[in-house]
């Protein structure tokens, strides 16, 4: 059975930052790909950024336009963990975040939310003006 377990969120002002976690237990997830999605109040789940090994061996990231430039994915293979870094934060960051895993191998469809076979119980990130 696999476990994904985000944490790090919390309570911050605009401009702060915070460092989401996120790890998977249960197999390991080399080729896979790991991403994180977040849903604001009222709104449906969007994508945020994912990272993915290629079958060369090399990782590909990629980012919602609007979090490009201040947000930045990692992920630790050995550890089964992926991050998430999130600088100058704003409020309409505010949201809860989740991560996810797309099991298919070296997948392309990162930011398509029905890709990913597991997901993780969600933290939340508030973002006060």
């Amino acid at each position: 059975q696999v476990h994904l377990v985000e944490s790090g969120g919390g309570l911050v002002q605009a401009g702060d930052s915070l460092r989401l976690s996120c790890a998977a237990s249960g197999r390991t997830f080399v080729s896979a790909a790991m991403g994180w999605f977040r849903q604001a109040p009222g709104k449906e789940r969007e994508f945020v950024a994912a990272v993915v090994r290629s079958r060369g061996g090399t990782y590909f990231v990629d980012y919602a336009d609007s979090v490009k430039g201040r947000f930045t994915i990692s992920r630790d293979n050995a550890e089964n963990t992926v991050y998430l870094q999130m600088n100058s934060l704003k409020p309409e960051d505010t949201a809860v975040y989740y991560c996810a895993i797309d099991t298919t191998p070296y997948t392309t469809g990162l930011r398509t939310l029905r890709n990913y076979d597991y997901w993780g119980q969600g933290t939340q990130v508030t973002v006060s003006s």
